[in-house]
């Protein structure tokens, strides 16, 4: 896990043989900004290299908060360090701990249906409706009653696993059903289960682990964390739990700015972010980016998970009984 201080970027225009080549690439630093430009500039003439040696290789790194970023450190503003976890502010404004080796894990209850199915069942329910006009003589309309099947065809997917989830018992219960599971096949492990807005936060606080460990990839299948989740811990080679309410739970309806929300942003552009940060810091006083309901297992907590388990604990007000955002 590299969550850098500082940040700068190298650029080298490179002309040979009539046409120009130029790299860009970012540097970073906990040292100064001088050692991230010094990093910075040394990273780019490593890509020149390459790219002149025949290597397909993009031209400029993009300037992408964390879910976007890949082989480049997490690009965030630092807020507050505890060890070796890190609390950062994120692309829309909440806050975010980073930890290298205490495992949370994100379960995401939205229903999402593939793009396959809601065209089978929009096709379907179109024809069906088309025919049906067509049949009860109502011909001028079947045109219509089609394309009306085919629109309210497209949400029956996310209707009928709706159905079912509600027929097993309610989606918190089945991933806390899943929890469980995983706990009888592991009975040395011990999980704490959070109620987050739109799904389950899941801290195992027996040992801590590396986020690129086969036994990690294994806990994430048989909980079913969300994906992209679960590639990113791999990615950035850390954990990650979101600390205060996400600004459209809490009635901020502008995006923070400036925009995008990329660390680290223009001196004279600070002041615009900064009014926006207080707003919203006003306004999230009053909300849990989780709640604790449960915890299970050997009940063993390792001495540095405890530390970050209190600290998380803390910032997201989980014992709290305020609203969840």
């Amino acid at each position: 896990m590299i969550i850098p201080q500082y940040w700068a970027e190298g650029r080298i225009c490179h002309r040979e043989d009539g046409r120009q080549v130029t790299v860009r690439r970012f540097g970073w630093s906990d040292v100064s900004q001088a050692d991230a430009q010094a990093n910075a500039e040394l990273r780019t003439a490593e890509a020149l290299k390459r790219v002149l040696a025949g290597e397909s290789l993009r031209r400029r790194e993009l300037k992408v908060p964390y879910n976007g970023a890949d082989g480049v450190p997490i690009r965030e503003e630092i807020l507050s360090r505890h060890g070796s976890s890190v609390v950062t502010r994120n692309s829309y404004g909440a806050w975010c701990l980073n930890t290298p080796d205490v495992l949370f894990a994100d379960i995401d209850y939205e229903i999402e249906s593939s793009c396959l199915e809601v065209v089978l069942y929009g096709v379907g329910l179109a024809v069906l409706a088309g025919i049906a006009g067509w049949y009860l003589g109502f011909r001028l309309l079947a045109f219509v009653f089609a394309n009306l099947g085919f629109v309210l065809g497209g949400q029956i997917p996310g209707l009928l696993k709706v159905l079912a989830r509600r027929v097993r018992g309610g989606a918190e219960n089945q991933a806390v059903a899943r929890a469980r599971s995983f706990l009888a096949r592991h009975p040395e492990w011990n999980l704490r289960l959070y109620r987050t807005p739109a799904g389950l936060r899941v801290l195992v606080t027996h040992a801590t682990f590396c986020p690129k460990s086969q036994i990690v990839s294994q806990f994430f299948r048989a909980l079913r964390v969300d994906p992209k989740y679960a590639r990113m811990c791999q990615k950035q080679n850390c954990f990650r739990a979101r600390l205060t309410a996400k600004p459209w739970r809490i009635s901020i309806a502008t995006h923070m700015r400036p925009r995008p929300g990329v660390w680290p942003v223009a001196s004279e552009r600070l002041a615009q972010r900064t009014a926006w940060i207080e707003k919203y810091e006003s306004a999230a006083q009053s909300y849990a980016a989780c709640q604790l309901i449960a915890e299970s297992g050997s009940g063993a907590t390792h001495p540095e998970v405890a530390d970050v388990r209190d600290l998380h604990d803390a910032l997201c007000r989980a014992n709290s009984l305020l609203p969840l955002a």
